[in-house]
C-alpha cells in the first residue's frame, strides 16, 4: 500500500490520472529481468502474467486463470482488487478503462514496456471518450529504491553442431519471406527470435537464454542493436564477416526513424515507443514474427539432439524419484530442499546449463495453485501421505524440457486416486491422436479435457504451450487450449501435453509430457499426422485406478513405460535399474 500510495504522489505531481504497469520488459517478453519486475515491486502479486492499474482512488490488477489463487493471497491488505481475466463478471482492461477512464483525463505508462496491440487498442478508447495518452513515463524509477540493473553477462554463441542451421541460412529464409509480403524491413525486438536467428545464447532473463537486444534486417544489411559490453571482439569480427553490423542497444528508436518504403512488424511484441517512432509516410505490415514460424519447426539436428537431451533428463528425474522416496522417513525433505536436488542432480548431466524455469513442487493443497513457489514461511515438510507435484525441466545445449510429474507419497483418498487417474486418461487421449492435415491446438483440446468433464471437472489454463530449443520453455506461435489459435500443427513442432485437476485447499493434480508432431500416413483423404512422447519418467503407479482405464489406455502407459526403461536404463547402475524396473511394471 505503501508503494501504491508513493506512486499516487508521482502521478499527481504529473498530473497523470491512471497508471498503468504491465509485465512486460521493452520486447513483450513472458519472462523479465528483475529490472522490469515493476508490477511485482509495486502490487505484491509475483506471478509472471498481470497487469495493474493504478487509479487516483482505486487499483486493480488483472491476471489469468493459473493465478487466481495466488493473487488473491498475495493481494491481501494491499487494497488492490483482483480482476479475473476471462471470467464472468469481470470487465477486460480495456472494457474497464471505457467506463471509468473520462474525458480530459490522463492515462500514463512506459511506452517502452507497451506492446503495439495494447497501444493501439489504447488509441481507439481515446478517441471514443476523449482522455489523453501519454507514454513516456517511466514511474517506478521515482519510488524503485535500489531498482536491480540490467544484467550485463557476455552473450556466447551456439555451435552449429547443436542447432543445425547457421544464421547466414536463417537470414536468407528470413528474406524470402520479406520479398513474398513485399517489405524491405523487418524490425525484430522478441529475444528468443533474436537469439534463435543469430545462434547467440545469453543470461539476461533467469532460466532464459536469451539476451537484452533488438534487429533490423533488410535486404542487403542486418544490425543488431545490443550492449557493447556483451560481445567480444571475435563476435564482433564473425558478425561483420557475415554483414552483422552490431549497434548500441539505444539506437534503434534513431534507426527507426529513418526506415523507408515498408517495414513489417509484430504488433505483440514490437514496444509502444518502436512503434510511435516508425515513420508515418512507409508503410506497415503487421503480423507474427517471421521468425516465429521458422523457429517452431524443429529441424533434423534439434530434433536428434532433443532426443539426447530428453534422455539424459529422464535419467535425471529417475535419480530424484529415487532419492525422494528413499528419502522421505528418514530425513527432513521439503518443497524447497526437494527443488534444490532435483535442480543439483540436473546440474550433473552433460551440456546442462541450468533450470528452464523456476520449479513448482506443490504438496498437499500448494499443488493445487499452478504456479506455486515455496518460500521460507510457505516451505512444508514432504511426509509419508498425500501427493506431491513437481513441474520442473533443465536447460542443456541440446535442448530444453519441461515435464511434470505427481508422486504419490503414502495414502491417498479414492478421490484423490480417481482424479490422478482422470488426469491420465487426457494425457494419454492427447498423445494418441491422430489427426489430419490443417488441424490446430484448438480441436485437439477436448481430447484431453474430455474426461475430466464426464465428472464435471475442467481446468483454467491451456493444455499445452511448444516449447523452444536450449531457449524459452513457453514458445509460440503453437499451442494446445480452448482459445482460439489458427496455427496449423506441422511435423517437426514441439508441444507439451499436461492436462491437470486443481481442488483449492486439497491438492493438484498433473501429469505433463513433451510431445513432437511426425507424418503418421497418407491416404486418398490427406496427409495425417501423430505425436510422438519424447518425454521419458515414469508415473507413479500408485495413483492408478486400472479399472477407470480402457484397454488401449492401459496398452499406451505399460508401452510407454517399457519404451521409459529401454531408454534409460542403459545410463544407469545396477540399483538405478532395479528401481526403474519397478516403477515400470506392467499393471
Amino acid at each position: 500500500m505503501k508503494r501504491v500510495n508513493k506512486l499516487r504522489e508521482i502521478m499527481k505531481n504529473k498530473n497523470i490520472d491512471h497508471y498503468i504497469i504491465t509485465s512486460n520488459d521493452p520486447h513483450q517478453s513472458e519472462y523479465v529481468a528483475e529490472h522490469y519486475r515493476g508490477r511485482a515491486y509495486v502490487s505484491g502479486f509475483t506471478g509472471s502474467s498481470g497487469t495493474l492499474l493504478v487509479s487516483n482512488d482505486s487499483s486493480k490488477l488483472w491476471t489469468d486463470g493459473r493465478y487466481f489463487i495466488q493473487a488473491e493471497n498475495e493481494l491481501k491488505g494491499s487494497g488492490i482488487d483482483l480482476m479475473k481475466m476471462r471470467t464472468t463478471g469481470y470487465p477486460t482492461l480495456e472494457e474497464y478503462i471505457k467506463e471509468n477512464v473520462n474525458k480530459g483525463e490522463v492515462i500514463g505508462f512506459d511506452g517502452n514496456c507497451y506492446s503495439t496491440n495494447a497501444y493501439k487498442k489504447l488509441l481507439e478508447l481515446s478517441e471514443e471518450n476523449s482522455f489523453k495518452i501519454q507514454i513516456n513515463n517511466d514511474l517506478l524509477d521515482e519510488i524503485w529504491e535500489d531498482r536491480p540493473t540490467v544484467p550485463k553477462d557476455k552473450i556466447i554463441l551456439h555451435d552449429i553442431d547443436f542447432c543445425g542451421e547457421g544464421r547466414n541460412d536463417k537470414l536468407s529464409n528470413v528474406r524470402k519471406k520479406m520479398n513474398e509480403l513485399k517489405v524491405k524491413s523487418f524490425i525484430l525486438t522478441s529475444l528468443d527470435d533474436i537469439a534463435w536467428l543469430f545462434n547467440i545464447r545469453g543470461n539476461d532473463v533467469k532460466f532464459n537464454p536469451v539476451v537484452m537486444a533488438y534487429a533490423i534486417i533488410k535486404m542487403d544489411e542486418v544490425t543488431l542493436y545490443i550492449d557493447n559490453n556483451k560481445v567480444t571482439d571475435e563476435i564482433i569480427s564473425e558478425f561483420k564477416s557475415q554483414n552483422i553490423t552490431i549497434k548500441r542497444y539505444e539506437e534503434i528508436i534513431s534507426d527507426v526513424k529513418t526506415l523507408t518504403d515498408s517495414v513489417y512488424i509484430d504488433p505483440a511484441k514490437v514496444n509502444a515507443s518502436i512503434f510511435n517512432a516508425i515513420p508515418k509516410e512507409i508503410k506497415v505490415i503487421e503480423g507474427i514474427n517471421i521468425t516465429t514460424s521458422l523457429k517452431a519447426i524443429k529441424n533434423e539436428v534439434e530434433l536428434r539432439n532433443l532426443e539426447n537431451c530428453q534422455v539424459r533428463d529422464g535419467v535425471a528425474m529417475v535419480r530424484f524419484i529415487k532419492w525422494l522416496k528413499e528419502s522421505i522417513g528418514n530425513m527432513r525433505v521439503t518443497e524447497i530442499s526437494a527443488t534444490k536436488k532435483l535442480s543439483s542432480i540436473r546440474a550433473e548431466g552433460k551440456y546442462a546449463k541450468g533450470d528452464s524455469f523456476g520449479t513448482i513442487a506443490g504438496y498437499k493443497e500448494h499443488a493445487a495453485m499452478m504456479h506455486y513457489s515455496a518460500n521460507e514461511e510457505s516451505d512444508y515438510e514432504i511426509l509419508n501421505e498425500g501427493m506431491f507435484l513437481v513441474d520442473s525441466g533443465g536447460q542443456y545445449l541440446d535442448g530444453t524440457t519441461d515435464i511434470t510429474r505427481t508422486f504419490v507419497m503414502g495414502n491417498i483418498t479414492e478421490e484423490e486416486k480417481r482424479d490422478f487417474t482422470l488426469v491420465l486418461k487426457g494425457h494419454i487421449n492427447l498423445s494418441m491422436a491422430k489427426f489430419l492435415r490443417g488441424t490446430t491446438g484448438v480441436n485437439l483440446d477436448i481430447l484431453a479435457r474430455g474426461p475430466l468433464w464426464k465428472y464435471g471437472i475442467d481446468y483454467k489454463c491451456g493444455t499445452g504451450h511448444g516449447v523452444g530449443f536450449f531457449l524459452n520453455v513457453h514458445e509460440g506461435p503453437q499451442g494446445i487450449a480452448p482459445q482460439n489459435n489458427t496455427v496449423v500443427l506441422e511435423p517437426g513442432m514441439i508441444l507439451t501435453n499436461e492436462p491437470g485437476i486443481y481442488k483449492e485447499g486439497k491438492y493438484g493434480i498433473r501429469t505433463e509430457n513433451t510431445l513432437v508432431v511426425v507424418k503418421d500416413e497418407t491416404t486418398e483423404f490427406g496427409d495425417f499426422y501423430r505425436f510422438d512422447t519424447i518425454s521419458y519418467c515414469p508415473i507413479d503407479l500408485n495413483g492408478v485406478v486400472k479399472e477407470l482405464l480402457s484397454i488401449e489406455e492401459l496398452e499406451w502407459l505399460n508401452n510407454y513405460h517399457e519404451t521409459v526403461y529401454n531408454k534409460l536404463s542403459p545410463f544407469m547402475n545396477e540399483k538405478e535399474k532395479e528401481f526403474l524396473q519397478e516403477l515400470t511394471r506392467v499393471i
